[in-house]
């Protein structure tokens, strides 16, 4: 898929700008604070429902406006992958509330615009996928998934729905006949959706341990372990959940499953995640990220949208110019922010298309 148009209005220091992308490396320059980054939010706000920076309503709307807007022109194959299809999304938000349409339809739920348009972002918070908490790199498994296995979203959903309902009868301190019937639902959903977990982070491992190879060969990286959220190579979900239901009951939430997931990096000689320098575990972050990209490209039979915010401040110039050759190498469209023209770009590679933000302004460079 490649974007072909994006209009944003209030978007930060933008009260209005279009960008008219091309297939290839696009590369948008500009000052530190000029609103490069922007951009790229927009897009990732289009296909995750929220900024990488955080949430909408923490400074995403231009201050002292009610909302933002993104429209976002693309176009990507059809079934088949013999024709090409136009799709539009459209998204106003002002923090709490928020209305959708695609493709000239209104959309009920945030989920079904984020399914449309893939993005994969690698920007300066991306090392905390790997050095951070469970939460980013649960959601990482679940949207690879939600983009190749149509059927994972209800299976989410269905777990989702399950354990609210048995948090709300621990909370309430109901009987266990209650909590037996959710337990069942919560075992239906849980069991396949680790499954599909499960296979995903195989996959993935097999193309990251490859892209860290070739990206940054002194990581060594040997393995990604999924830790599906109980033990389960020695108890089934339903007996883990029955063995924790005092424990439960205590604190008014459901401490084992699915939804307490998690997955870990392993590496030839650096003893885990947690000695990993910054620096590693941005490379690490970035050969998982790629992996996913490449994932999506052999499931789909196209490539996602992928966005690299601030290469230059994130990667030294040898890392630069080993992604941006690999990238070079495939029929993905990329975006890449800098405050200046990345060495690769500069002496060996011809971007598709060049822009410059400066005072809130966007100009196609010739």
């Amino acid at each position: 898929m490649h974007i072909v148009r994006v209009a944003l209005n209030r978007v930060r220091r933008f009260d209005s700008v279009e960008l008219a992308p091309r297939p290839g490396i696009n590369l948008i320059t500009g000052a530190n604070g000029a609103g490069k980054t922007s951009l790229l939010e927009a897009l990732h706000l289009m296909a995750y429902g929220r900024s990488f920076r955080g949430r909408v309503r923490d400074g995403l709307v231009q201050k002292g406006a009610d909302s933002l807007d993104v429209f976002v022109e693309w176009e990507e194959r059809g079934v088949g992958g013999e024709t090409v299809v136009p799709r539009r999304a459209g998204l106003r938000h002002g923090g709490q509330s928020w209305k959708g349409r695609l493709d000239g339809e209104d959309v009920a739920q945030l989920g079904t615009l984020c399914a449309a348009l893939a993005v994969v972002t690698f920007e300066p918070g991306s090392h905390a996928l790997v050095s951070g908490g469970s939460e980013p790199r649960r959601r990482f498994i679940d949207w690879g998934l939600f983009h190749v296995e149509p059927d994972f979203l209800p299976l989410w959903r269905r777990y989702t729905r399950a354990l609210k309902q048995r948090n709300a009868l621990l909370k309430a301190g109901a009987p266990g006949y209650q909590l037996d019937a959710w337990d069942r639902e919560l075992v239906e959903a849980g069991v396949p959706l680790t499954s599909r977990r499960q296979h995903y982070v195989e996959r993935l491992q097999e193309r990251a341990i490859a892209i860290a190879a070739d990206l940054a060969p002194t990581l060594q990286l040997q393995t990604l372990e999924l830790l599906p959220g109980w033990r389960r190579h020695e108890v089934s979900l339903g007996d883990a959940l029955l063995l924790a239901r005092e424990r439960d009951r205590n604190a008014g939430f459901t401490s084992v499953g699915p939804h307490r997931a998690d997955w870990d990096v392993g590496f030839a000689q650096i003893p885990g995640r947690d000695a990993l320098s910054r620096g590693q575990a941005k490379l690490t972050a970035l050969a998982c990220l790629l992996a996913q990209a490449e994932d999506y490209a052999a499931l789909r039979g196209e490539w996602p949208v992928i966005a690299l915010d601030d290469l230059g401040s994130e990667l030294d110039r040898n890392h630069q110019r080993r992604v941006l050759h690999r990238l070079a190498q495939v029929p993905a469209q990329v975006f890449i922010t800098a405050t200046e023209v990345p060495a690769a770009l500069e002496e060996e590679l011809r971007p598709a298309a060049m822009f410059h933000v400066e005072h809130g302004t966007l100009q196609a460079v010739v």
